[in-house]
Order: structure tokens, then sequence, then C-alpha cells
């Protein structure tokens, strides 16, 4: 209903209150919204937005929207857990805008998928550290006790029946252990034409480099919407990841932040655990990672460090 998603609008863009500032341009990295989607929202909000809604926020320019989006996408980049935190509120309010508007509803289920990550980090900010291991040899992954209790009575995604199969012989064909497999679930929520702002797509977020050094295609027919093809890709990526760096909360921080990142780190902390280097790295892998190791330890009943190590 028109009324409806002009609602959602009003809502999803909180900066374009009037008398508020204009953002901070945006990354040249992220997409232009297409004009003619814009001119169709454009022409909603001038027919259908309620008087008081036009009283208190003006329609944003296609600029301002990019700007929106190019927050959330740099606090996730490298932004701190308050950097996260800033921004669920907006990015659940935007989200399902994105996701109604043609041609852009790829990057509105991508935002959708980050969710969680914006929404740990404002819970989580304020809180006490993390809680250590209840003896020294327990899986040491801050935060991760924090996310199995946030996801324990969460279902899995309606399409894990149909493509988990899949997904998992792909890992374990490329020996990588299967449960691993869940991380799509972090990536995409299993949605294979998620898409971010910064290029990546697909189930398991693959970027163009990524993805074609692992021999898909990634124009006419873009191949990381493939869920066979991708889940090659991604495993034959943290199986290298895992071999670099000796363990499985490691290769997911780094495919998630960049091995060069988390190498550097590594070395400058003279360490080889993730906890020793999680308070260093962005927000969003502080949350990633045991968000991640937690959905394998729920989905498939096994921890993440009784898994087989990298080989």
């Amino acid at each position: 209903m028109p009324r409806r998603w002009i609602s959602l609008l009003s809502l999803a863009f909180p900066l374009f209150a009037h008398g508020q500032s204009t953002p901070a341009p945006a990354p040249s990295s992220i997409p232009t919204l297409p004009p003619e989607a814009y001119d169709a929202a454009k022409e909603l909000w001038d027919n259908f937005a309620p008087d008081d809604v036009k009283q208190n926020y003006r329609f944003p320019s296609r600029e301002e929207a990019q700007q929106a989006i190019a927050k959330i996408q740099a606090a996730l980049d490298s932004g701190s857990l308050d950097d996260l935190a800033q921004y669920a509120d907006q990015a659940r309010q935007l989200a399902p805008v994105l996701q109604s508007i043609p041609g852009f509803s790829d990057y509105g289920d991508w935002l959708q998928s980050k969710l969680d990550e914006l929404d740990a980090a404002k819970a989580l900010r304020r809180a006490p550290a993390p809680l250590p291991p209840p003896h020294p040899s327990s899986f040491d992954v801050p935060f991760y006790r924090e996310w199995v209790t946030r996801l324990r009575n969460r279902p899995a995604p309606a399409a894990a029946a149909e493509l988990m199969p899949t997904l998992q012989a792909a890992f374990r064909a490329e020996g990588v252990p299967p449960q691993l497999a869940w991380l799509a679930e972090a990536e995409s929520s299993l949605n294979s034409h998620a898409q971010s702002p910064a290029g990546a797509k697909g189930l398991f977020q693959l970027k163009s480099e990524t993805a074609r050094q692992y021999g898909l295609s990634t124009f006419l027919p873009d191949e990381r919407t493939d869920p066979e093809k991708s889940a090659q890709a991604a495993a034959r990526d943290l199986r290298e990841l895992g071999h670099r760096f000796g363990s499985w909360p490691l290769a997911l921080a780094a495919y998630n932040a960049g091995p060069g990142r988390v190498a550097r780190l590594l070395a400058a902390h003279h360490a080889d655990t993730f906890a020793a280097v999680a308070a260093s790295l962005p927000g969003e892998t502080r949350m990633y990672v045991p968000k991640v190791c937690a959905l394998v330890a729920l989905r498939s009943g096994v921890s993440v460090d009784r898994l087989q190590p990298p080989r």
C-alpha cells in the first residue's frame, strides 16, 4: 500500500528531518540509486505522504539517500561497536524501504542481513566485558556466549532446507568442515541475490576479485548467485585462510575483514588467536566471528573448536 510504503520511507531517513545538516559525501564505491527508481519513490512521496510527515521530513535527494547507505557501509567496514550501534535504528528502518524500490531490493536484502551485527553492537557496547571462558581450555571467542543466547531460539531461514545440503557438500568436497557452510546465514540470510554497496554478492557475499580468483564469472552470468559454485569458491577461500592463520576463528575474521588486516594485527600484538586481536578489529568483525561460531554450534550441534582443524 502506498501509505504504508511512505510511512516506512519517512522513518528511514531521520538524517533528513527539516533543519538537520546534510551528511558527508558518499564514497565513490557506493552504487548509484537508479534514477527511475528514485523518481518513482519521489512521486509516491509527493502524492501520498501525509501532511504531518511532510511537515517534519523532507524527501532526500538521491545523493543523500546514497550517503545514508554509505555511512552504514563505512561503519561496517572500519567502525567501532559505537559506530555500528548508532546506525542500528536507521538501518532497521532503511532496509524495508530499499527492499521495496525496484532495482535496489538486493541492497535492502543485504542490509537486512546486517541488522544482527548492528543490533548486537547496540546491545553490547555498554555491557560488561565479554564473559571469560569457564576454564582455560574453553573456546575463547569474545561475545560467543552472548551470541549463542541471542540466536538460540531463532529458526533457520526458510531456504536452509533446500540450500544447505548443496552448500555443505561443496564445503566437504573442498576439505572444509561442512558445518562452516552456515556462515552463509550470517553473510546473506541465505538469500542468493543479496548484494552489498561495496560490491559483494550472493550467499557468501563474495567480492568480484575473490570470485574471479576461484574461477567464477561475475558478469553474464554472475556465478556468485549460483549456490553450488559460490559455495565452492567460499570454501576454497576459507580453506586457504585456515591454512594461513591456523584456526577457524581467525580464518573467519580474515574472511570478513581481509587477511592483510588480520595478519598485521597478529604481528603487531605478537599473537596467534582471535581473542588477542578482537578488540582491534572493526566492530562488524568483532560481531561477525562469534555470530558465525554461534550459528555453527546451534545449527549443526558442533562447536567450532571441535571441528577438524585447517589442513
